[in-house]
């Protein structure tokens, strides 16, 4: 079974509901992905935390999801920004990984108008098995030896924590398991705490970061 190696993908897979057709926690997700695209960066080298801020690398970047390629070239062209800035910066992230997923086919995407009116998206997992692997992956990184864990899992379960994607890790797990969530977190570098920070401007702020 062939899964995806970047975070962005991994996220938005276990983010979706297949009896829903849909993300969960759609408000939040773009937030969330734009972390997993910095984590991306980060944990292959890319770019490093220059304090409260990402700085480019001169490496080279090869096979990158859409969304990871598009923020490493705005993070060489643009001025300096903090992580969280480059978090809550701007919108379209959901849409960025969802058509490079489906572009690989990995999902089916059919859009239509709810009540003739509102343009709709149904998400449909091509092969479901995926989902439950990644799934997998992140159980394993809460209870498996902690020696074994793989750092990009590792990374994966400090962003689900941060987003609070209760469709994967439900508060009672993340509770249950915190001490083991704090102890992953550093695969993570920063970026966790800064989607915390843009998640929690975005609501103090009734939807705009």
């Amino acid at each position: 079974m062939d899964l995806p190696v970047n975070l962005p993908e991994k996220l938005y897979l276990l983010a979706c509901d297949p009896e829903r057709g849909r993300p969960t926690r759609a408000t939040d997700l773009d937030l969330a992905l734009r972390a997993a695209a910095l984590t991306e960066l980060l944990r292959r080298g890319l770019i490093r935390d220059d304090g409260r801020h990402p700085a480019p690398v001169d490496a080279v970047a090869d096979g990158l999801d859409p969304l990871s390629a598009a923020l490493l070239e705005q993070i060489r062209q643009g001025r300096r920004r903090t992580w969280r800035s480059w978090i809550g910066r701007q919108r379209g992230s959901v849409r960025v990984v969802r058509d490079g997923l489906a572009a690989a086919g990995r999902i089916r995407v059919e859009e239509h108008r709810l009540l003739g009116l509102f343009p709709v998206a149904r998400v449909t997992l091509r092969e479901p098995r995926v989902r439950k692997a990644l799934a997998a992956g992140v159980e394993s990184a809460l209870t498996g030896p902690f020696s074994r864990v793989d750092p990009a899992d590792a990374a994966l379960v400090a962003l689900v924590d941060a987003a609070r994607l209760g469709s994967v890790l439900a508060w009672r797990r993340r509770r249950e398991h915190r001490a083991r969530i704090d102890k992953l977190a550093p695969a993570a570098g920063p970026v966790p705490r800064a989607l915390r920070r843009a998640i929690t401007a975005r609501h103090a702020d009734g939807g705009a970061v």
